[in-house]
């Protein structure tokens, strides 16, 4: 476990969940681990699913590319004011993986994914953690 994805008293931060302030973002390209161009493509697919596993909860959006080919399929994990989240390496049966990531997410109190909890393939296709631009220290 990563000392920055819990609070100081050892206990993951976490509050009543506000889903809609989460966003997942859905490579629509992305193609599978055998390269093809066939449509639709699989982070379409990854896209479908994981609106599917939503149920309405959590926003699913997609984009044209997240610029992370080398490592297949990916999504990022977005809330206004926290970290944001890039994921690769991921599946077409992802979706669930990625609302159960957004769901950690809305109910964290310190901006960050807790890290108990997060599904195996979050944890293992972890690309960047990018701070918000508030946190941001300006080299004098």
């Amino acid at each position: 476990m990563k000392a920055d994805d819990i609070s100081p008293a050892g206990a993951a931060a976490s509050a009543p969940a506000n889903f809609s302030a989460v966003t997942v973002v859905v490579c629509a390209t992305c193609r599978d681990e055998s390269g093809s161009d066939g449509h639709p493509r699989a982070g379409t697919i990854l896209a479908d699913r994981t609106k599917l596993a939503s149920e309405g909860e959590i926003r699913v959006a997609t984009v044209d590319c997240l610029g992370n080919c080398k490592r297949r399929l990916s999504a990022a994990i977005l809330r206004d004011g926290c970290w944001s989240y890039v994921f690769g390496d991921l599946t077409t049966e992802s979706g669930p993986d990625l609302v159960a990531g957004a769901k950690l997410f809305a109910g964290s109190t310190d901006g960050l994914i807790p890290w108990r909890g997060r599904p195996d393939s979050l944890k293992r296709g972890l690309v960047a953690r990018i701070p918000p631009l508030a946190s941001l220290k300006d080299i004098a």
